[in-house]
């Protein structure tokens, strides 16, 4: 059991010094990336991230908030609102989740983890943010601060400049039409799980060529993550 923990220790450790920030109780990092699927059928009563996701959420937005309203002093409420969105949504977590190798020190049930939950945008965004709650109750708002806007500087830029889009399929079928490369298709490529609790994977092919993949709890949501993909892997620029 010691090897176990020094490794869990070790795991911990390298994640700090991704983020840059040195945890004081470490235990608090460490249940921020405890899924309950982890937790569920564990004879030892440990907790999960679920409470600290519901904290770090409101941390977020209270740190995008004073940001944006005091950078953007020219912009009506409206306007603010919808930059806010946009950053403070799954997709924008899921990205700075996915920067920091996140998925990588999660726990997961094993079954969670057979059905792709390392990399599943959802289950990543909300240890996201439990990660900067952890960092609030261990650190102070100041540190959290750091971490948020440091970790969510190139999302906050694009989406002042109004560049953070919500539909990727749509986004990247006008691309394609736009220099006429041809048709684009998505082929289902699995469906795993029981019916309560699917994942879909799904490639977004041109002609017969594959862009992107891309896994959802739906068809729709593995099209969207699938072209998501395609996009940064063909390096074309929001416009």
């Amino acid at each position: 059991m010691a090897s176990l923990e020094n490794k869990r220790k070790k795991e911990l450790d390298d994640l700090q010094q991704l983020i840059q920030y040195e945890f004081c109780d470490l235990s608090l990092l460490n249940t921020a990336l405890t899924h309950s699927s982890y937790t569920a059928n564990r004879h030892e009563v440990l907790e999960h991230n679920e409470r600290l996701e519901f904290l770090g959420d409101s941390v977020l937005s209270m740190i995008i908030s004073q940001y944006i309203f005091k950078s953007c002093n020219e912009m009506a409420e409206g306007q603010l609102t919808r930059i806010r969105a946009n950053i403070v949504c799954e997709q924008s977590l899921y990205a700075a989740a996915r920067k920091i190798n996140l998925g990588r020190y999660l726990l997961l049930s094993k079954g969670e983890e057979l059905t792709g939950g390392r990399t599943r945008p959802s289950i990543l965004a909300d240890a996201f943010e439990a990660l900067i709650a952890a960092i609030y109750l261990d650190g102070g708002i100041g540190k959290a601060k750091i971490f948020v806007l440091n970790k969510l500087s190139n999302i906050i830029k694009q989406a002042i400049q109004n560049k953070i889009i919500s539909d990727f399929k749509s986004f990247i079928q006008e691309h394609i039409q736009k220099s006429s490369q041809g048709k684009i298709t998505y082929m289902l490529l699995s469906e795993e799980g029981p019916d309560h609790n699917k994942i879909f994977e799904m490639a977004i092919m041109l002609e017969d060529k594959i862009l992107g993949k891309g896994q959802g709890a739906s068809k729709k949501e593995a099209q969207q993550a699938a072209a998501k993909n395609a996009i940064d892997n063909l390096g074309i620029e929001y416009e």
